[in-house]
């Protein structure tokens, strides 16, 4: 017989909730649509079941089933009131729900928010020239009664404006990815803080289609097949009120096949819930919702509703005669809004973490289908990677020597090649500098010689002047001395006619004849 302590921790939750953690899961219960998500008391009821895998074998189920004894208490115990404990929890903590709205702009995706919650957000108009798609964020507190909504609204910027539109619903899938990963890596922490931890992961994607009447466009289906497996798709036609009934419905019809056709899988209403099953099962028929978005208000009657008036008439957004605005209202707001989180945190959220856990090498069961811990699991990868980084280290290290010797080799053979062309230009040089020296000794020959020829023409050219100089004197005084005489002569005359002495004439002789030697 199983210890009390086991056999509560082995009953399961209360009623109303399963819990969707496991060992590295979220130790939050995971309710019905009409119990609350987050029950922080249950954490250490979650960690002792979180132990039992899932997969495991249909005789270790059957065994701890006739474990599990029912009794019947005599009295009064108490924990009837769980349920109300857990709203009351609730409650305080409040509540988070992540829309996000694709569609190309103008379609209305604003005016469908601010309609669905009844307030004016505060959104301002994009324009249609963006040159890629970019998502924006807004966070919004709301309360209703006491109850407290964190509401983050996420569209989408420029989706449908681009030329090129291949990869316009890439953003939206990095988006989704992105806060998956964020989850994740807050729920692997050592600390973790989950319950104060703000969730935006994207719980319903609101999905806009023009209301072309015809066909859904490539990107559409694109776009909803590579969402579907990562967020719960809720189609709506946009402005319904621009075709009629007939055409209204003739196009739910063809959207529908088109989408069954494409192996694209839109959110389902749940059915497996007798209290919803009913008008879930039935609005599930509706799909994809026809809706009209307005916050005008006009008078009708005698009262005032919301509605878009035309010239031909008034379209009434609350009237389910004229669009399926309600109907959309009431399935993703008051019956399965804690339905649509469940199912991200269930399906979509688990999807992804399982992939990201598989990726890093951790598997529930080992090579003898042998269930593995945690703590198994990372031995056996630590030992796995250990080798693994061993043996790469031993092949990095023989590449390493492999290229340094293959390095060495080329530099000595470069430095062969540098050292043969060294000698070469070497003895290049020595020759061209022999050359030159021998050129240098002959020139310097050529110039003594040149310089002994110089100084014997110079010799031979003074000799020759001064030969001619002389002759030239020679000349010049051949000439002048037959003049000379006769001057004398005639100063001989002029003494002796002028003094009448020998004294006188010869003193004047005397001095003509200094005179003339002067001259």
């Amino acid at each position: 017989m199983a210890a009390p302590d086991e056999a509560r921790h082995l009953a399961g939750p209360p009623h109303g909730c399963s819990y969707a953690g496991t060992a590295l899961g979220d130790p939050r219960p995971s309710c019905s649509p009409g119990a609350p998500l987050h029950c922080p008391r249950s954490f250490h009821m979650v960690q002792k079941s979180a132990c039992i895998s899932p997969q495991v074998s249909d005789c270790d189920t059957q065994t701890r089933k006739e474990n599990i004894r029912a009794l019947n208490m005599c009295g009064h115990v108490g924990f009837e009131s769980l349920p109300d404990q857990l709203v009351d929890r609730s409650i305080q903590q409040g509540f988070c729900f992540n829309i996000l709205c694709v569609g190309e702009t103008g379609i209305g995706k604003s005016t469908l928010i601010n309609t669905l919650f009844n307030t004016s957000f505060e959104e301002h108009e994009s324009s249609h020239f963006c040159p890629n798609v970019r998502l924006k964020a807004q966070t919004y507190e709301l309360q209703e009664s006491n109850v407290r909504l964190k509401l983050t609204v996420v569209n989408t910027v420029g989706f449908g404006d681009q030329i090129n539109k291949e990869e316009s619903y890439q953003p939206i899938v990095d988006y989704i990815d992105a806060q998956f990963e964020a989850y994740l890596q807050e729920e692997l922490k050592i600390k973790r803080s989950l319950f104060s931890y703000h969730d935006s992961r994207i719980h319903v994607c609101l999905y806009f289609i023009a209301p072309t009447g015809h066909s859904l466009r490539t990107l559409d289906l694109l776009t909803m097949k590579s969402l579907d497996s990562k967020v719960n798709i809720i189609p709506l036609i946009a402005k319904a009120d621009t075709i009629s009934k007939t055409e209204l419905q003739k196009f739910k019809v063809k959207l529908m096949s088109e989408l069954v056709c494409n192996g694209v899988q839109i959110y389902q209403f749940p059915t497996d819930d007798d209290t919803t099953a009913k008008i879930n099962a039935s609005m599930n028929g509706y799909l994809p919702f026809a809706v009209v978005g307005s916050m005008d208000e006009v008078k009708v009657g005698n009262k005032m509703v919301k509605a878009r008036q035309y010239p031909w008439g008034i379209v009434q957004v609350e009237n389910e005669n004229h669009c399926d605005f309600v109907k959309l209202r009431e399935m993703l707001i008051c019956t399965n809004m804690e339905d649509l989180r469940e199912q991200t945190h269930a399906r979509h959220y688990e999807l992804y973490r399982r992939c990201k856990l598989e990726e890093m090498g951790f598997n529930d069961f080992g090579p003898e289908n042998k269930i593995l811990s945690l703590q198994e699991t990372y031995e056996a990868k630590r030992h796995e990677f250990s080798g693994e980084r061993q043996r790469k280290e031993e092949e990095m290290k023989q590449t390493f020597v492999q290229r340094v010797k293959e390095k060495e080799a080329i530099l000595k053979e470069a430095e062969r090649e540098l050292q043969a062309k060294f000698e070469h230009l070497k003895r290049s040089h020595q020759e061209e500098r022999m050359r030159l020296e021998e050129k240098r000794r002959i020139l310097e020959e050529e110039t003594i010689a040149f310089s002994k020829k110089k100084a014997t023409s110079e010799i031979f050219q003074n000799q020759s002047f001064m030969t001619s100089a002389t002759s030239m004197r020679k000349e010049k005084d051949r000439k002048k001395e037959p003049g000379y005489r006769l001057e004398l002569l005639c100063f001989d005359v002029r003494a002796c006619e002028t003094n009448d002495g020998r004294y006188d004439a010869d003193e004047s002789r005397e001095g003509y004849s200094t005179r003339g030697q002067h001259e």
